[in-house]
């Protein structure tokens, strides 16, 4: 036995883990302060993943892409399953991919951060375990640990949350300052209780506002994107 060797494997060993974990930081130093809402509050107005924020560069640890479009058949695909427009689904994402996905990142990041969001739609843990329990047969045995290293599952859940807070949005919304699709968007970055209150006349806010601006720049996209999917 070599304990000298073993030491220095063992701090080789915790050297690697500190790189990851610094990557991670310099990564998403961006986004801490971005990361307050989105997926971030629940169907019910609850706790949901948090996102909208400046982008951050991708970091060398990430494993699942930053960039959605290579997802975009697997979005039309989920969309149209959950009776969500395939091109709303793909503009959030688009709004969602500020910050590097991938497991080593996300997990790193969120040690500095518990209450992180995770995997490409940025979904907080209550928004997909209420959205897992709402549709077991779409997410049942799945879990919110997965979501870095499945992008399919990510943007299944999203596709499914956005049906819930479809079902919440009052009768005759859309018809006024935001349409339906804004609305639920709206939705998916505040929460449904601000969704049900700006379809009501309140005002969206500063944060939500910027959100949906972000949207609007991101149709053209989403579209290109689905091409004819």
């Amino acid at each position: 036995m070599d304990p000298q060797g073993t030491r220095t494997r063992a701090a080789r060993t915790a050297a690697g883990a500190a790189a990851v974990v610094a990557a991670a930081a310099l990564a998403l130093a961006g986004c801490h302060a971005a990361e307050t809402q989105s997926a971030s509050t629940s169907a019910s107005g609850g706790a949901k993943g948090g996102t909208a924020a400046p982008s951050a560069s991708p970091s060398p640890t990430s494993t699942v892409s930053q960039d959605p479009t290579p997802y975009a058949p697997i979005a039309a695909r989920e969309a149209r399953a959950a009776g969500i427009d395939p091109k709303l689904l793909m503009a959030i994402l688009y709004n969602e991919d500020y910050k590097p996905h991938g497991g080593d990142v996300e997990r790193a990041w969120q040690k500095w951060k518990p209450d992180a969001s995770f995997g490409i739609a940025n979904m907080h843990k209550a928004a997909f375990e209420e959205t897992r329990a709402n549709h077991p047969k779409q997410l049942g045995g799945s879990s919110w640990d997965r979501l870095p290293d499945d992008p399919k599952l990510a943007v299944t859940a999203a596709a499914w949350f956005l049906h819930d807070l479809r079902a919440q949005l009052p009768s005759g919304a859309g018809h006024g300052r935001y349409t339906a699709d804004e609305l639920l968007a709206l939705g998916y970055n505040g929460g449904a209780g601000t969704m049900r209150a700006v379809a009501a006349g309140s005002s969206a806010g500063p944060q939500v506002s910027s959100y949906l601006d972000k949207l609007k720049q991101n149709w053209p996209r989403a579209q290109k994107a689905l091409g004819s999917q």
